[in-house]
């Protein structure tokens, strides 16, 4: 048996020393700074080096990667290029109202511009501003001047479908000229006869020999398949005024009330069956404003990506839009009443004319705007370089009233002849921006003259006073400036021949003279280009001497388009705003990139 207390005195007592936990400690300490330095803090300056590096490296695995994909860029753009291609939309302002769709009677240059994408014709414009085929393919022209039979395409396509043929021209004529229908082209049709020969051929009978007659031809051609059962009176309120059936190189969709209620969009589609090919553009919107403000409004706000026919110094054009000019066959006259009680004296005009600053006048129209000295486009004779009426005289103006017995009395501003009436004009024009400050600056001229000089601007859209019934048709003036529409062609008998100074005609002026009648017969009878321009010239020189008006300067047309569209219209002088579209083929609403050809 164990001595339990011999046992535990076999061990021996423990006593706690404090020092020596200190040292111990210390010693331990010791070593595992020395461990933790050798297996830890050195490693990590391994570690921090071997950071630097793979950083190093992936830096430069970017930039290598960066470079190949500049350089594959820089590559492929060297072989490829932006340029405009087929597709998109392409949405145009012009001047309104769109009241109608048919052609017959197509006035506004909304009205008139959507005829010309819709409807086919015989003739038409090329880029250059010359006459060229469009439907037909071969004219002869008798000996006497007063017979074309003109041979028609034989792949002519309306939109729905069926084919053109010579029955539709025949029939087109006969619309216009038949007095139930109330086509604005009635007058100039009513002595003119049409027949089919047979589906392609069409006979044209003249009661006299005609030298502009070809342009006539460029009127839009109608279907008699779908009009033929519409009775004359009823054509007008027809369906076929807001849903025609053309031939043209765009078909209608749908005319709607645009989403303000102000102004209506003529949606159209591209024709694949056009027989000079699909345009470029699958589709174009035309966008009919009564008012020129509301019309660039809607360029700036992006509704529309190009405007026709602006004010190009308008406050509301920017540098965002390309903006271009180019001249149209028009002229702007101030053109004097003959029949007012004061103008039908030729001295008195003759003395507006030296007055008149015409370098000021066309200033206010824009930069760059042709002069405009005769009654037709300068450049439209050979040979008339000394045709210009009288240099701009204050001097001799003055002298030439005071010769005719218009006087400054002492403490007056105003002329006054011997029973001391004043000397007055009424001058008026039709409202627009450019016409008005047209208008004040002949007034400002004018009156340092010593005239008094009333003037008025009546907004040819209003519904209380009708423009043409109250002011041209009744000669409600003594000046009125205005545009007169000439053409391709230099035939001005409509606005200058004495028979035209009716009511109904467009002689405005109420110019009569025998010899300036004669040569404007003569002219428009002849055939040999040679003895046309002669007689244009005799008529000119005339015309100069006697002062029914005063050419101002030639119409041009305001243009302007954002980037994001490509127009090609000709910067050669166009018949009229609504040929612009004679390369309505080539126009773009689409960009992409292509490979170029090495």
């Amino acid at each position: 048996m164990t001595d339990e207390k011999g046992t535990w005195k076999r061990y021996k007592r423990l006593n706690f020393s404090s020092k020596a936990l200190s040292r111990r400690a210390k010693r331990a300490e010791t070593k595992t700074t020395k461990h933790a330095h050798k297996f830890v803090i050195t490693k990590l300056d391994s570690l921090r080096s071997a950071k630097q590096h793979i950083v190093t490296w992936l830096a430069i695995m970017v930039f290598l990667i960066v470079a190949v994909g500049v350089q594959m860029y820089w590559f492929q753009k060297a072989y490829r290029a932006d340029t405009w291609s087929e597709g998109g939309t392409y949405a145009e302002a012009v001047q309104g109202p769109i009241d109608t769709l048919n052609p017959l009677y197509a006035t506004t240059d909304a009205e008139l511009s959507a005829s010309r994408l819709l409807f086919s014709s015989l003739y038409r414009y090329d880029k250059t501003g010359h006459l060229v085929n469009d439907l037909a393919s071969k004219t002869v022209r008798s000996a006497n001047g007063r017979m074309y039979t003109i041979v028609i395409r034989d792949d002519g396509i309306w939109s729905d479908g069926k084919k053109v043929t010579a029955h539709d021209i025949a029939f087109t004529v006969d619309l216009m000229k038949d007095p139930e229908i109330r086509s604005p082209l009635q007058a100039s049709w009513a002595d003119i006869q049409a027949t089919a020969i047979d589906d392609t051929t069409v006979e044209f009978k003249l009661p006299s020999s005609y030298a502009a007659f070809p342009h006539a031809l460029t009127f839009a051609i109608l279907p008699k398949h779908v009009l033929e059962s519409v009775p004359a009176g009823a054509m007008r309120q027809n369906t076929f005024s807001v849903s025609p059936v053309g031939s043209g190189p765009f078909a209608l969709r749908l005319l709607q009330l645009a989403s303000d209620g102000r102004h209506k969009i003529a949606n159209m589609s591209a024709s694949k069956n056009y027989y000079l090919g699909a345009p470029r553009v699958n589709r174009f919107a035309l966008h009919a404003f009564d008012q020129k403000d509301d019309l660039l409004r809607s360029l700036r706000t992006g509704e529309v990506s190009a405007a026709v026919d602006i004010d190009v110094r308008s406050p509301l054009i920017t540098k965002k839009f390309t903006v271009e000019t180019y001249p149209v066959n028009s002229g702007v006259y101030a053109l004097l009443n003959t029949r007012s009680l004061v103008l039908k004296d030729r001295n008195l005009r003759r003395a507006l004319q030296l007055g008149t600053d015409i370098t000021k006048v066309k200033d206010q129209a824009g930069p760059s705007v042709p002069r405009l000295d005769l009654p037709f486009v300068n450049s439209q004779l050979v040979g008339a370089d000394n045709l210009r009426p009288q240099r701009y005289n204050l001097a001799k103006a003055q002298k030439l009233l005071d010769k005719e017995g218009w006087k400054l009395r002492a403490g007056s501003k105003i002329r006054t002849n011997k029973q001391k009436a004043p000397l007055q004009l009424r001058v008026v024009t039709v409202k627009d921006s450019v016409y008005e400050r047209v208008l004040d600056e002949l007034a400002r001229q004018w009156t340092a003259l010593g005239i008094e000089v009333q003037t008025e601007s009546v907004d040819p859209n209003a519904t209380n006073r009708n423009f043409v019934r109250t002011v041209l048709q009744p000669r409600d003036y003594d000046v009125l400036v205005y545009e007169l529409v000439i053409g391709a062609d230099p035939d001005v008998y409509a606005y200058w021949h004495s028979s035209q100074a009716t009511r109904l005609g467009y002689n405005f002026a109420n110019y009569s003279s025998a010899f300036s009648d004669d040569a404007l017969t003569s002219a428009r009878s002849r055939s040999e280009a040679d003895l046309r321009n002669e007689k244009y010239k005799a008529f000119a020189q005339q015309w100069l001497d006697d002062v029914p008006a005063i050419g101002l300067y030639q119409s041009v047309m305001g243009y302007a388009h954002r980037p994001s569209v490509q127009p090609y219209i000709s910067d050669v002088s166009i018949p009229s705003v609504s040929e612009r579209f004679s390369d309505i083929l080539y126009w773009s609403a689409e960009r992409s990139q292509v490979y170029k050809t090495p």
